[in-house]
């Protein structure tokens, strides 16, 4: 076995998120849907649930599994809101948007321009995560930028 040349793969950032899906493979297919995903590749364990997955969704990797209770002590977040957002900058917010909703995502919030300068929506995928969609359409200025937001909070 030889020796990394590098400690991150290449590839990879520094952070790279991973999911626990129940259903990982299902997830894995509508991401391919919804967003354009790609798969890297897969290892499923011994009853067909995925050990690990790799996937990109543009020029990022993200790394998914099946549950596996067993092994962890508990599952994940079954229903509601999940703590977190997963943020897709896209050259078309509002085609990333149209594509993802025909892939049975729910509308969260339509696209619409922020006071951030980004063509921002946010849609909840049928596993339960939420994406947000967003394309940079204005680069502000820190000055700008808290005069906008002092503006949309009315402040």
């Amino acid at each position: 076995m030889a020796k990394a040349q590098r400690p991150v793969p290449e590839g990879f950032r520094t952070l790279t998120l991973q999911l626990t899906v129940a259903g990982a493979a299902k997830y894995i297919d509508f991401l391919t849907r919804a967003f354009g995903a790609v798969e890297v590749g897969r290892a499923p364990g011994p009853d067909g649930r995925l050990i690990h997955a790799l996937i990109r969704v543009g020029d990022a990797v993200l790394m998914l599994h099946d549950d596996f209770p067993e092994y962890c002590g508990g599952t994940p977040i079954a229903q509601g809101r999940w703590p977190l957002t997963l943020q897709l900058y896209v050259p078309d917010a509002d085609a990333a948007f149209a594509r993802a909703v025909d892939a049975g995502c729910q509308v969260l919030m339509p696209p619409s321009g922020q006071f951030w300068g980004d063509r921002y929506a946010q849609v909840k995928d049928p596993f339960g995560f939420t994406w947000a969609i967003a394309t940079r359409m204005e680069d502000l200025t820190p000055e700008e930028l808290r005069a906008r937001q002092a503006a949309a909070f009315g402040g």
